[in-house]
C-alpha cells in the first residue's frame, strides 16, 4: 500500500449481520484501491561497498576508532599500525621490570623496621608457636590480597596511581577516592613509623657509646626524625632514577645484615657478656622455654595475640610498594603479580626462619649482669641460665621481650645489623614517601602531576606523625588503615566477579571470587579483633570519604563493577516487574514529553519534572528534520543530559529524525521497556494554530488521536506567554548540527585521502543556514515541536505577582547576547521552579477518565512549589434538581480517595445557552476556517472518487470497522466520513465525499450543525472559567475527546483555544479510562 493512503481505525463494530467476503475478494478490492491511488515512482538503488578492516591494536587504543558509517561508505583508510599509535612522550622515561620495579621494592618495604626491632619482641610475647601463627595470619591476609590485586591489575593496562587506580577502576571513583585518600594517609603514617624505627635503632647505637642528643629519649627521636624526613624528601625530589639506585645499595646492605644474623646465630655467643644478655646459642631447653606465649604489659599496654599481631602487621604491608609505582613499570600486568608473590614467599620464609632461630638461641629475659652469670656458672655449670633469666623481683633490660636489639646481639658483627636496620627503615620510608602521593596519581585530568609541592604537603603529615615518637603506638593505627584497604581490594574482585561483566577478564587465572570474599571478611574480622574502637573509627573515615567523593559526583566513566552491578540490578528489576500485574495503588504517571531540546522549553520540562520528580519515568523527546550523522545525534544527546544534570532534572532523552507526526508516533510505539514505558503523552499547546501551515495543524491533531488510540493519557500544557524560549535565552551549550555533519564528512574525506583515493562524496547540508541571534547562539530550525509564540507576545505578558527572583535559584539563564534577563522573563522561564503564590488549583473534573484528571493536580499539590495551593474541585451535575446530593456524593468520593480539597462545586446549568458575546468570540476564532466543498476546490475526477468510495465501502464493511480515509490523487485530498445505516450497511455516495485542495482545512456548516450542542457546552465552560478560575494559580481540565471523522482539526483547536485563552497556567488532561484511583487498602 503506497503512502498516499492512510487508514485510521475507529473501532466501531458493524454487528453480527456482517457480510462474508473471502480473503481473495478482499485482496482484490485492496489491489484495485491501491492501484487507483498510488502514483508510480522509481526507486534508486545505490550500491555501497563496505571496507572491512583487519584487526589492529591501534583501532582499540586511538581516541577516534573507525565508525560503522565510515566502513559502510568505504571512507576508512588502511592505516598502518605505526600511524595509529600514540606518539611517545618527549624526554627520558625510566621504566622498570618486575625484578627492580616490584620484587626489590617489595622486599625493601617488607623487610622493614619490624624485622630488626620488633620480630624478637613478637617471639618473646607470643612464643615461637603463636609467633609463627602471627606471621602466618599476616601473610595469609597479604597473600589473598595479592591474588586479588593480581586479578585487578591484569584486567587491562594499569597506569599511574597504583592501588587507587585499581580500586577506582574496579569499584568506581567513590570507593577508589575513599580508599585512595586513606591509603595516602596510611603511607604517610608508614613513613613516620619507619623514621621512628630508624631513630630508635640510632638511639640504641649512640647509647652504646654513651652519647645522648637531648634527653636520650623521645625528644632525641623527634629531632633526628625531622632531619631524616627532610633528607629522604630531597632524595624523592631528585627523581625515581636516584631512588632506584639508592634502593639497590640499601637492598645489598639489608641482605648482608640478615646473612650476618644467620651466621652469628650459628657461631654462637662470643663472650660472657653476650651470654649474660641472653644469647646462649642453640639448645632445646631454650627453645622449649620459648615455644609457648608469655603475654605481658609493655609500654603501658597489656598485650594479647591480636595486639601483638597489630604491632607486627606493618611488617608485611609492603606488598603494595610495586603496585603504587605501577606507572613506572614496563608491563604492570605481569610485573606486579610475579614480583609481589615472590616477595611474599621470600619474606614469609625469612620471618618464619628467624622466629625459630631467635626462639632457639635467645632467652626471653636476661639481666645482662656478667658477674651474676659467672656466679651462676660456678654454681650450676649445666644450667646457668635459670639465674640470669629470673626477673621476678627485678627489671631485666635484655632478652627477647626487653631488648629491641636482640638481632644485633646474635649477629657475628653488630655494626652490620645496625646498617641493615638503617637500610630497612630508610628504604621503606623512601618507598612510602614516594608511594603516598603517587597513590592518588592517575592519568586523567582530575589530578595534577606529581611535583615537589605534592611531596612537601605529604611530608607535613609525616612530620606530625613522627612527633608521636612511639613505634608501638603508630603500628596498630597503621595496621587498621592497611587492613581496610586490603579488604576493599578483595571486595572489588568479588564484586567484579559476581557482577559477571563481560569486561572482567583478568589474565591472572589463579583467583576465585569466594577466596576474595574470604579475604575481605578476614581483614574485617582481624581489624575488630585487634581493636574494635579503632576499627569503627577506620570505617567511619572510609564512609565519610566515600560520601564526600559521592557528593562531589566526579564526572568520570571508568567501567567499574559498580556500574556493572547497577546494570544487573536494573535489568533484574525490569524483568521481575514485567512478570507482575501492576495494581492501581502502584500507578505512576510515566510521561513522554515532546519537549524538543530541554533547554528550548524549560517550563514544559520543569512541569513534567514536577509530576515525576524522579519517582517515575520522564522521557523528553526531540524530533530533528533531515538526515544527520551519529555524531550530531550524540552531541545533541550529551547536550540534553548536561542540561538535565545542571538543572537537576531526573529524566531520559530520546531523539529521532523525520516529520512531526510519524516521529511522534514512533516515540509512542517504541519508547520504553516492559512495564517501564510511558503511559502519558505531554506536549505544549499549539498557540499558532490559526496561522501555521495546515499540514502542521493536521499532524498536531492526529497525534492527539493516535495517543488516545494507543491508550495513552494526553496532557496539553498552555502558558499564555508560551513555552518556547529558544530565541530569547542564550544557548547553554551550542551544538551546531550542520557544522558537525560537515566535519564528519570532511573527516571521512581526509581519511580516504591518506591512501591517495579521494572518495566521490558530495557534502550537502540538510539544514539551511539560519540567522543567529548573536555570535553565541545559532537556532536549530530542524527541531519540530509546536510553534513558539512571537517574541512580542512572550515579552508582552503581564508579570506574575512575585516581583523578585528566587534567590535560591542559580543564575541559569541569560539573554541571547549574555545579558541578564528581566524579572518578567525570569519569572516566566522559572515559573515551575519557584514557589507559587498562595491560591487554588482548580480541577474541572468534567468527565470520568479513570481519575487521572484528579490525580495529577493532587501530585502537584504535594510539591513544594504548590505547597500553598489547595485543590478546588468542579464537576457537572447529574440532575439540576439534586445539586446537594451530587455535591455530597462527590465529597464522599474524594474523602474515600483520601484527597484533601478546599471546596467542591457542582455546575448545574451546563446545558444553558451561551451568551452572544461568547458566541461572537468563538465565531472570530473559526472565521478563517469556514467553508464547504465548493469553497475548497473542484474535484478533477469524480468518477474515480466514486469508485474509491465503493471499494472503500466493501473493504471497511468486511473488516467490520468504520474508517476515515485520506486519499491522495493528483495533489488533491478526498476526505470521507463513512456512515453506518440502520441495516448495518455502509452508505457511501459521491455526494457525501468532501473534496478539498491538499493542505487546506475547512469547517463546514454541516459539521457546525452536528456539533452545535458540544460547541455550546464548551462556550458555557468558558463562561464558568471566567467566573471561577481566572484568578486561580493553576487550572486542570478534562480534555474533550475528539471523535474521529466527526470533528475537524480547526474546530477542535478552536474549542481548546476558547477554554484556555487568557487563563492562568492551564493543563488540559485526559486519562485513558483506566482507573488510577482506588479507595481500597
Amino acid at each position: 500500500m503506497c503512502t498516499h493512503f492512510r487508514g485510521m481505525r475507529v473501532g466501531n463494530n458493524l454487528g453480527k449481520r456482517r457480510r462474508q467476503y473471502t480473503r481473495s475478494g478482499l485482496n482484490y478490492h485492496l489491489s484495485i484501491f491501491s492501484s487507483l491511488i498510488c502514483e508510480s515512482s522509481t526507486l534508486e538503488h545505490v550500491s555501497i561497498e563496505a571496507d572491512d578492516l583487519l584487526i589492529k591494536l591501534h583501532h582499540y587504543i586511538q581516541k577516534d576508532p573507525p565508525r560503522l558509517a565510515q566502513l559502510a561508505n568505504a571512507l576508512v583508510s588502511h592505516l598502518d599500525g605505526e600511524n595509529g599509535e600514540e606518539k611517545q612522550k618527549k624526554g627520558k622515561v625510566i621504566k622498570f621490570g618486575w625484578l627492580e620495579g616490584v620484587f626489590m621494592r617489595c622486599l625493601l618495604n617488607i623487610w622493614g623496621v619490624m624485622l630488626f626491632l620488633r620480630l624478637s619482641w613478637v617471639i618473646g610475647q607470643a612464643g615461637v608457636g603463636e609467633g609463627v601463627a602471627v606471621i602466618c595470619l599476616a601473610n595469609l591476609v597479604t597473600l589473598l590480597t595479592t591474588i586479588s590485586m593480581s586479578a585487578v591489575c591484569t584486567n587491562g593496562q594499569i597506569k599511574g596511581g597504583g592501588i587507587y587506580y585499581m580500586i577506582s577502576r574496579s569499584l568506581g571513583p567513590e570507593f577508589g577516592g575513599a580508599i585512595g585518600l586513606m591509603f595516602t594517609l596510611a603511607n604517610s603514617i608508614a613513613v613516620s613509623m619507619y623514621i621512628v624505627g630508624f631513630c630508635e635503632s640510632l638511639q640504641d647505637l649512640l647509647r652504646t657509646f654513651g652519647i645522648t642528643l637531648i634527653d636520650g629519649s623521645t625528644n632525641d627521636i623527634r629531632v633526628v626524625g625531622i632531619g631524616t624526613l627532610v633528607g629522604i624528601l630531597v632524595l624523592a625530589m631528585v627523581g625515581m632514577d636516584w631512588v632506584t639506585r639508592t634502593q639497590m645499595v640499601l637492598l645489598i646492605v639489608l641482605i648482608a645484615s640478615q646473612v650476618d644474623f644467620v651466621v652469628g646465630s650459628i657461631m654462637g655467643p662470643k663472650s660472657d657478656l653476650e651470654k649474660a644478655k641472653g644469647f646462649v646459642g642453640y639448645n632445646m631447653k631454650t627453645f622449649s622455654s620459648n615455644i609457648w606465649s608469655d603475654y605481658r604489659e609493655f609500654e603501658g599496654v597489656e598485650h594479647s595475640f591480636f595486639s601483638v599481631f597489630s604491632v607486627f602487621f606493618p611488617a608485611v604491608t609492603g606488598i603494595v610498594a610495586g603496585a603504587n609505582l605501577s606507572g613506572d613499570l614496563k608491563d604492570p600486568s605481569s610485573a606486579i603479580p610475579i614480583g609481589t608473590l615472590l616477595a611474599i614467599l621470600v619474606t614469609f620464609l625469612s620471618y618464619v626462619g628467624y622466629a625459630f632461630m631467635m626462639g632457639g638461641c635467645v632467652l626471653r629475659d636476661a639481666s645482662g649482669n656478667v658477674t651474676e652469670y659467672l656466679r651462676a656458672v660456678a654454681e650450676n655449670p649445666e644450667e646457668p641460665w635459670a639465674i640470669i633469666a629470673n626477673c621476678t623481683d627485678r627489671s631485666c633490660r635484655f632478652g627477647l621481650e626487653n631488648d629491641n636489639q636482640a638481632m644485633e646481639l646474635v649477629s657475628s658483627w653488630g655494626p652490620l645489623i645496625y646498617g641493615g636496620c638503617f637500610a630497612a627503615t630508610l628504604s621503606s620510608a623512601i618507598a612510602s614517601l614516594v608511594g603516598a602521593p603517587r597513590v592518588l596519581q592517575d592519568s586523567n585530568p582530575h589530578l595534577p602531576d606529581i611535583g615537589s609541592l605534592v611531596y612537601c604537603k605529604s611530608s607535613t603529615l609525616d612530620c606530625a606523625a613522627t612527633e608521636e615518637a612511639q613505634l608501638n603506638s603508630i603500628a596498630p593505627m597503621l595496621s587498621n588503615f592497611f587492613l581496610a584497604a586490603y579488604a576493599l581490594i578483595n571486595f572489588s574482585v568479588f564484586h567484579a566477579s559476581v557482577s559477571k561483566s563481560p569486561g572482567w577478564r583478568p589474565a591472572f587465572k589463579y583467583y576465585n571470587a569466594w577466596v576474595s570474599l574470604v579475604g575481605t571478611l578476614l581483614c574485617i574480622a582481624v581489624m575488630f579483633l585487634m581493636s574494635w574502637w579503632m576499627a569503627l573509627v577506620t570505617f567511619f573515615v572510609v564512609i565519610t570519604l566515600y560520601l564526600y567523593v559521592s557528593y562531589r559526583k566526579p564526572d568520570v566513566n571508568w567501567g567499574s563493577s559498580t556500574q556493572a552491578h547497577s546494570y544487573n540490578s536494573a535489568l533484574k528489576s525490569l524483568i521481575e516487574l514485567n512478570r507482575v500485574e501492576l495494581h492501581v495503588k502502584n500507578y505512576r504517571p510515566q510521561i513522554l514529553a515532546l519537549t524538543g531540546l530541554p533547554g528550548d522549553r524549560p517550563p514544559l520540562v520543569d512541569f513534567a519534572n514536577l509530576i515525576t520528580k524522579g519517582l517515575s519515568l520522564l522521557l523528553c523527546a526531540d524530533i530533528v528534520k533531515g538526515n544527520h550523522s551519529q555524531r550530531a545525534h550524540d552531541a545533541l544527546t550529551r547536550k540534553a543530559y548536561h542540561w538535565f544534570t545542571k538543572h537537576r532534572v531526573k529524566a531520559f532523552f530520546t531523539l529521532t529524525e523525520g516529520d512531526f507526526e510519524p516521529s511522534a508516533r514512533a516515540f509512542m510505539q517504541m519508547c520504553g521497556l516492559g512495564k517501564f514505558r510511558p503511559n502519558m503523552l505531554l506536549m505544549g499547546y499549539k498557540s499558532d494554530w490559526q496561522t501555521c501551515d495546515k499540514e502542521a495543524l493536521r499532524q498536531y491533531f492526529n497525534i492527539i488521536h493516535y495517543a488516545l488510540d494507543r491508550y495513552l493519557a494526553v496532557g496539553i500544557l498552555r502558558l499564555q506567554e508560551g513555552l518556547d524560549y529558544s530565541k530569547l535565552i542564550q544557548d547553554e551549550e551550542f551544538v551546531p548540527i550542520s557544522s558537525i555533519d560537515k566535519k564528519a564528512e570532511e573527516e571521512k574525506i581526509r581519511r580516504n585521502q591518506s591512501t591517495g583515493q579521494l572518495a566521490q562524496v558530495e557534502v550537502v547540508s540538510e539544514l539551511p543556514d539560519s540567522p543567529c541571534c548573536s555570535p553565541l547562539l545559532e537556532m536549530d530550525p530542524e527541531v519540530i515541536t509546536p510553534e513558539p509564540l512571537p517574541e512580542s507576545v512572550v515579552c508582552g505578558v503581564k508579570p506574575s505577582k512575585s516581583k523578585k527572583k528566587n534567590k535560591n535559584l542559580p543564575d541559569m539563564y541569560l539573554g541571547p547576547s549574555g545579558e541578564p534577563l528581566s524579572e518578567v522573563m525570569w519569572d516566566q522561564i522559572t515559573r515551575f521552579r519557584r514557589k507559587q503564590d498562595k491560591g487554588c488549583i482548580d480541577v474541572w473534573w468534567l468527565y470520568d477518565d479513570g481519575g487521572l484528571t484528579l490525580l495529577i493536580p493532587y501530585i502537584l499539590s504535594t510539591r513544594s512549589q504548590f505547597s500553598g495551593c489547595k485543590l478546588r474541585i468542579f464537576s457537572l451535575a447529574h440532575n439540576k434538581n439534586e445539586l446537594d446530593k451530587d455535591q455530597r456524593n462527590l465529597a464522599a468520593l474524594l474523602s474515600k480517595f483520601r484527597i484533601d480539597y478546599s471546596d467542591v462545586i457542582v455546575i448545574p446549568d451546563i446545558g444553558k445557552k451561551a451568551t452572544e458575546e461568547t458566541k461572537k468570540e468563538f465565531a472570530s476564532l473559526i472565521e478563517n476556517f469556514r467553508g464547504d466543498a465548493s469553497d475548497a476546490g473542484e474535484c478533477r475526477n469524480k468518477e474515480q472518487a466514486q469508485l474509491l468510495a465503493d471499494v472503500a465501502s466493501k473493504v471497511a464493511y468486511e473488516l467490520g470497522t468504520v474508517y476515515c480515509m485520506v486519499l491522495g490523487i493528483n495533489h488533491y485530498t478526498y476526505i470521507r466520513d463513512y456512515k453506518q445505516s440502520n441495516g448495518g450497511l455502509i452508505d457511501l455516495q459521491w455526494s457525501d465525499v468532501v473534496c478539498c485542495q491538499h493542505g487546506k482545512a475547512v469547517i463546514t456548516k454541516t459539521e457546525l450543525h452536528t456539533l452545535r450542542e458540544k460547541t455550546n457546552r464548551h462556550m458555557r465552560i468558558r463562561e464558568l472559567l471566567l467566573q471561577y478560575s481566572v484568578d486561580s494559580t493553576f487550572v486542570v481540565m478534562a480534555l474533550p475527546i475528539p471523535r474521529r471523522g466527526v470533528v475537524s482539526a480547526p474546530l477542535y483547536l478552536a474549542w481548546l483555544e476558547l477554554l484556555t485563552k487568557g487563563m492562568p497556567p492551564y493543563l488540559i488532561l485526559r486519562g485513558n479510562q483506566t482507573s488510577v484511583l482506588t479507595f481500597y487498602s
